[in-house]
């Protein structure tokens, strides 16, 4: 079901784009020559989807294209704002009242109502257990436009919960082959892992959309995605190469946006390995990531060294002991931990090497890299890792468990709170609990962040929760990377978001 993949070179793919270049006329060309209400956009994103389901698709693409919308959207300053539910009420955290905003319709033409919003969170807790298992949800009742949702606990950030793309708000009554939204674009056509094209949505319920159409594309090569862009026939690219940078902010006609992202790159230790269920082995591995060579040489400067899995400035981020990388501090650690060191070589007691397969994936092209260098570092200490690159990271970890490392990036407060990333990692139904992390004290504190109501005592809770993963070094955080993106200067209105979810808007524009 799941494929493997190794690492491949780039030439088929760089082809394919030279290719396309040399047929298309780039959309620049297009957009000048016709009227402005033909305008139109083409996005190049770094990650392939399979689906634009907004309940299913784990890359959200059908919220980050403005298809579909959520109950409540969150803003540049990492507040709750209101978005189909115009105001929310709850006097206890547990029992919830919306007003459902009136006069939208789907793209289907149906309106919306508390009815057709329940029958859409109804379809995405059946669908997707990740939704169930975060909201809680033990009952909703609809009326008119006043929706009202009793959660199974007290649970005083499930408003932020249903900020998640996974919660957007589809019509579940449509027959068409596409979601119908109630976005600035619904879907003209959908080619599965390589394009989706969009038109306006001409009875958008918050006004004038700019672009006629827009084209969201795919592709995990970012070389391809430099290359696709210089050839103009994308507009806007995500995630261009790092080392492509210099060259796009030389060229005048090139606007480029580089600023600290709420998404932390880590390495995944799998708990069913004998040897990295212990804590005195996964903290001596961590002595063998270099931290300042992943900021500043394979990211080149776009992301600083992460202590932890939240930026140093959350109120729940502790203050780290500066991790450092140092070989001989591993081979003590191993050796305090019960390994034989000779040689400066780490053995087990019987004499066999330390032999450990480290999963990747080529979306984030930084990923491989780091792989290489915490490979490189641990031949040093004799300890053999095999990489293997693979598709899906998120499917293949959730179904395998013939991996002992992971190289995975996501983002751990898009919500500007704890809680999200404590729930989704650590917790025994939590989606990104892949490494299978089961500390009955860490989930007894996450439980009683969960019910707690004060922002004060929930940012105590959530940094003693930090705390204890640190101590644990339940994973390595390597990298809080910068979100970039290269846009050419004739596109406006553009905003590069630290929570990633809002990518093509109503008030994107180009001329």
């Amino acid at each position: 079901m799941f494929k493997r993949s190794y690492f491949k070179l780039c030439i088929p793919a760089v082809m394919a784009v030279m290719m396309t270049a040399c047929a298309s006329s780039p959309s620049t060309t297009s957009t000048s020559s016709t009227a402005p209400q033909d305008k139109s956009v083409t996005l190049l994103f770094n990650v392939q989807s399979p689906s634009i389901d907004p309940h299913t698709d784990i890359n959200y693409t059908a919220v980050r294209a403005g298809v579909n919308e959520t109950l409540i959207k969150v803003n540049k300053d990492l507040k709750l704002e209101a978005w189909l539910a115009e105001k929310w009420d709850s006097k206890d955290g547990r029992h919830w009242t919306f007003s459902i905003r009136p006069g939208v319709k789907f793209h289907s033409g149906k309106a919306v109502d508390a009815a057709a919003v329940k029958a859409s969170l109804e379809r995405a807790l059946k669908l997707n257990p990740s939704v169930k298992n975060a909201l809680h949800i033990r009952d909703i009742h609809a009326e008119g436009q006043t929706l009202s949702i009793t959660t199974d606990k007290p649970f005083p950030e499930f408003v932020s919960e249903l900020v998640h793309p996974n919660t957007a708000i589809m019509d579940t009554t449509a027959t068409g082959d596409f979601p119908s939204g109630t976005g600035p674009f619904q879907v003209a056509s959908f080619r599965a892992g390589s394009e989706l094209n969009l038109e306006r949505n001409e009875h958008y319920w918050n006004g004038e959309v700019k672009l006629k159409h827009a084209k969201f594309m795919f592709n995990e090569d970012a070389n391809a995605r430099q290359l696709a862009f210089q050839a103009k026939t994308a507009d806007i690219v995500y995630r261009p190469p790092i080392e492509s940078l210099e060259l796009l902010k030389a060229d005048s006609t090139v606007k480029v946006d580089s600023l600290p992202s709420l998404r932390t790159h880590q390495l995944i230790y799998n708990m069913n390995n004998h040897d990295l269920k212990k804590t005195a082995v996964r903290k001596a591995f961590d002595h063998l990531i270099n931290r300042d060579e992943i900021a500043s040489g394979i990211m080149s400067g776009q992301g600083t060294p992460a202590q932890g899995p939240f930026l140093p400035d959350f109120p729940f981020s502790p203050k780290y002991i500066t991790k450092k990388f140092d070989l001989n501090a591993a081979r003590e650690g191993f050796k305090k931990a019960g390994y034989t060191v000779q040689n400066g070589k780490v053995t087990n007691p019987d004499g066999s090497s330390l032999h450990l397969t480290l999963l990747t994936y080529q979306s984030r092209a930084e990923l491989p890299l780091i792989s290489q260098l915490i490979q490189a570092n641990a031949k040093e200490l004799g300890i053999t890792i095999d990489i293997r690159q693979v598709d899906n990271i998120d499917e293949y970890l959730a179904a395998h468990q013939d991996w002992d490392l992971a190289t995975y990036s996501n983002i751990t407060a898009p919500r500007g709170d704890a809680s999200y990333f404590l729930n989704a990692a650590y917790m025994p139904e939590g989606a990104l609990n892949y490494g299978r992390v089961h500390i009955p004290e860490l989930e007894r504190m996450i439980t009683q962040l969960n019910t707690t109501v004060n922002e004060e005592q929930r940012n105590k809770l959530a940094l003693k929760a930090v705390t204890l993963i640190d101590q644990e070094n339940l994973q390595s955080f390597l990298v809080h990377p910068n979100n970039v993106v290269a846009y050419r200067n004739y596109v406006h209105n553009w905003v590069t978001s630290q929570s990633e979810y809002y990518l093509l808007t109503q008030d994107l524009d180009v001329n």
